[in-house]
């Protein structure tokens, strides 16, 4: 497979890098692959890279611009300061799906996140982007500008359910919230599965404790399948 093209766009005055990736042949769509709270990792190019594989061109999102971090303090750090002001965190995710749609204007878009880029995906699904579907893979749910909208793309939520920073009160929030605006969701809860199930190392490089094998293979599973239904191979 070929390496990842570096691809500069902006936010307004802030410039972004993402990395972008295609599949040899004709894509079947093209996918915004929106990272952790670290941003991009090596285990966030991993999933990118399983994607292009099943067909998908990828676009690797860039959160964070210059203040990109380098450890738990700084992530932790510029991370607050993005979700501090929604609207402003909302435009700087769209930045994302522009640069894609320059990159590929042919294809149907769809967009995937983990942690940070998980609550992400959703935050584009409640702001009504043109996008087929979303996938959230442990991100939180609870949003300060909640869907009052009708939500064009389809929602698959894959979700710990003993997940520290989502309480089961903001599973039962957020399935009624999507019902009020009528939108298309599936939501997957695994078992006695902890925040970060898919991500294989902390931001240390040190093991994750909360990876779980099984809902990390359930979950790309299920994002594959809802893909199958929403972009049939030509």
């Amino acid at each position: 497979m070929s390496a990842f093209t570096r691809i500069d766009y902006r936010d307004g005055e802030t410039p972004l890098s993402g990395l972008h990736l295609r599949p040899a042949g004709k894509a079947r769509a093209a996918v915004a692959v929106f990272p952790t709270f670290m941003n991009v990792t090596p285990g966030v190019e991993d999933k990118a890279r399983a994607l292009v594989e099943a067909g998908y061109a990828v676009l690797i999102a860039d959160f964070y611009g210059p203040e990109t971090p380098h450890d738990f303090e700084s992530a932790n750090a510029v991370m607050m300061r993005l979700r501090a002001d929604p609207a402003a965190m909302r435009v700087r995710l769209k930045a994302t799906l522009d640069a894609l749609r320059q990159l590929e204007p042919d294809l149907p878009m769809a967009a995937i996140g983990f942690c940070l880029g998980g609550m992400a995906v959703l935050e584009l699904a409640r702001d009504g982007q043109d996008l087929a579907a979303v996938v959230s893979f442990h991100g939180l749910l609870q949003s300060p500008l909640p869907a009052n909208q009708p939500i064009p793309a389809r929602v698959l939520v894959c979700h710990g359910d003993i997940d520290f920073l989502v309480p089961r009160s903001h599973v039962l929030a957020f399935w009624e919230e999507m019902d009020q605006v009528g939108a298309d969701w599936h939501f997957h809860s695994y078992a006695g599965v902890d925040h970060g199930f898919t991500n294989r190392l902390r931001p240390d490089a040190t093991p994750n404790p909360s990876y779980n094998a099984s809902a990390d293979r359930q979950s790309w599973a299920a994002m594959l399948g809802l893909f199958d239904e929403t972009f049939p191979s030509p």
